[in-house]
């Protein structure tokens, strides 16, 4: 697919720069020695800005005028266009430039007299050009079917696929200079690129530039992600790209590494491609589908999918999982606790090893959480240890998540989002107190879920923060390294954590940003990571309910 992305001035400039096919003297010298610094015109209506060139050896100026205009438009420019073009000179001091400049019919020679400061009088013959581009580059590519980005290397011209395994044929995306061709064409059909392609492009010109698309298996950076590598792969409205049309019951994201699945409560849950965002299917719950009974969704690390019911509001509360988007769901927890439960879930670990599940309890306030244990691919027990958490100020009444940072030790540490605090918590595992705290954010928008997990030698999480309002600016959501105490401290809404690696854009993903907008009624999102097979990815995704759903890429690649 052909993307032109051009900023238009930057382009303009480029494009006539590069028309000439000798070097042009240069007009604008940074000391001027004949009165005459440069030359512009512009189209009658004030348009574009068109800067002229002394032909080489002589006292000819031409203005080169792109073919078409806009530079990325199909619009071709005529000669009747240049007929009466607007043209200004910037001349030194004392300077004097004769006619008076003002409208030139560009398409033919005007004669114009320059006379310096020493009364030394020169002549110009100045002339406007249309020009075909001689740009000839691709500026982006991209295979977004396998979720892999390419390296373009103009010096080399060459362009580096990283991966570590075999690349599968893949159709492309790419951008090119404006009006330029592109042979064999990367998006019409699958090509191979382990062994490397060569790609042809042509200007509008006709200039050619032979680019080669190869594999690269990249170095590996020894700790923690690339800093800025972070991509977002895709943004997708949950109603308009994805069909969710239901408001404030799409709860909870299972990030199972081929797919991430949106789940609604008492709806199909949708599958989407975790590369691309692209809807895949959807499925039912059967009977686990209801509107109390699949209140929530997670994922284990192994892409074990858990679906859970809202106790008491639904009975006793109940952990379905499926092995698969296409296997039914098996009932895994039971559990009479008499107490408000389900709005959240996290796994930490695979259900078919070692895991600490976690669930807060919720309350007027609530500083408590309910803690499974899986050990050997085996629940030790459907009766939870219920862990309270000491040094929160506020707590939470119905909105809070809990993440184990252990897949084996359930006395590890964990991490605490919650609601009316604000303050994002590293929890001693040991003594269950806080062990640091973020400083608060406003109040007036909710944090409500985080997810952690390990990559590259270094520890990460992903928090959000919600706007359930109709005016204001949150819909963030943050990626910290967490390794070390010593960076978490600061207020993320200020930009002072050191510990952020990366941060989404302020009030874009929300339901407040779609058309037309639909407020987050229940303050309700999610966040999950996880990490590629080949240890070189880690991904974020997020969803915030009646808004989007975002897949964000970091490598740890060293380049």
């Amino acid at each position: 697919m052909k993307i032109f992305n051009i900023n238009f001035k930057l382009a303009v400039l480029v494009l006539l720069v590069s028309y000439g096919c000798q070097d042009p003297d240069e007009l604008l010298p940074s000391v001027s020695r004949q009165g005459l610094n440069s030359i512009t015109a512009n189209f009658e209506d004030g348009r574009g800005e068109f800067i002229g060139y002394l032909d080489t050896g002589t006292d000819r100026i031409v203005i080169p005028v792109p073919y078409y205009f806009p530079v990325n438009s199909t619009l071709e420019v005529t000669p009747d266009m240049l007929s009466r073009m607007r043209v200004n000179a910037n001349l030194d001091d004392n300077v004097t430039v004769e006619p008076n400049l003002l409208y030139m019919d560009l398409t033919t020679e005007n004669t114009i007299t320059v006379t310096d400061q020493r009364k030394q009088v020169r002549q110009y013959t100045v002339v406007g050009e249309i020009r075909k581009s001689s740009e000839a580059f691709i500026e982006d590519f991209s295979l977004p079917s396998l979720g892999l980005s390419g390296v373009v290397n103009e010096d080399t011209r060459t362009i580096s696929i990283i991966s570590v395994g075999e690349i599968e044929p893949a159709k492309a995306e790419y951008r090119l200079s404006a009006h330029a061709t592109i042979d064999p064409d990367p998006a019409a059909e699958a090509l191979d690129y382990n062994e490397g392609v060569e790609l042809t492009v042509t200007a509008h010109d006709g200039t050619q530039n032979v680019y080669t698309v190869q594999k690269a298996v990249p170095g590996k950076l020894p700790y923690g992600i690339r800093a800025g590598s972070g991509r977002i792969m895709f943004a997708k409205q949950l109603k308009s790209d994805l069909g969710i049309t239901v408001d404030n019951l799409t709860g909870g994201i299972a990030a199972t590494g081929e797919y991430v699945v949106i789940n609604t409560r008492n709806y199909e849950s949708v599958v989407i491609d975790a590369k691309t965002g692209e809807r895949v299917t959807s499925f039912s719950l059967g009977s686990v589908q209801g509107s109390l009974t699949n209140f929530y969704s997670t994922a284990d690390a192994s892409g074990t999918i858990l679906v859970n019911n809202l106790a008491p509001n639904d009975g006793s509360f109940k952990v379905w999982k499926l092995t698969s988007i296409a296997s039914a769901p098996e009932l895994m927890i039971e559990w009479d606790g008499g107490v408000a439960i389900g709005r959240k879930l996290s796994v930490q670990g695979s259900l078919d090893a070692d895991a600490v599940i976690t669930a807060p309890i919720f309350g007027s306030p609530s500083r408590s959480f309910a803690r499974w244990v899986v050990s050997g691919g085996v629940l030790t027990s459907q009766v939870p240890d219920i862990i309270a958490v000491g040094g929160l100020p506020k707590g939470w009444t119905t909105n809070a998540d809990v993440i184990s940072t252990s897949a084996t030790n359930p006395m590890s540490d964990y991490f605490v989002a919650s609601y009316s605090d604000n303050q994002f918590a590293w929890v001693n595992g040991q003594s269950n107190t806080v062990r640091q705290m973020l400083d608060p954010l406003s109040t007036n928008y909710i944090q409500n879920a985080v997810d952690y997990i390990e990559f590259n030698n270094a520890s990460f999480a992903a928090i959000n923060w919600i706007n359930s309002f109709n005016w204001g600016s949150a819909d963030m959501v943050w990626l910290l390294d967490v390794s070390s105490p010593a960076t978490f401290s600061g207020d993320l809404s200020a930009g002072s954590v050191p510990a952020v690696q990366w941060a989404s854009e302020p009030n874009v993903y929300g339901g407040k940003s779609v058309s037309p907008p639909v407020v987050n009624g229940n303050g309700t999102g999610d966040v999950a990571l996880t990490v590629s097979e080949n240890g070189y990815y880690l991904y974020l995704y997020f969803m915030f309910t009646n808004g989007y759903v975002v897949g964000v890429q970091f490598d740890a690649i060293d380049m």
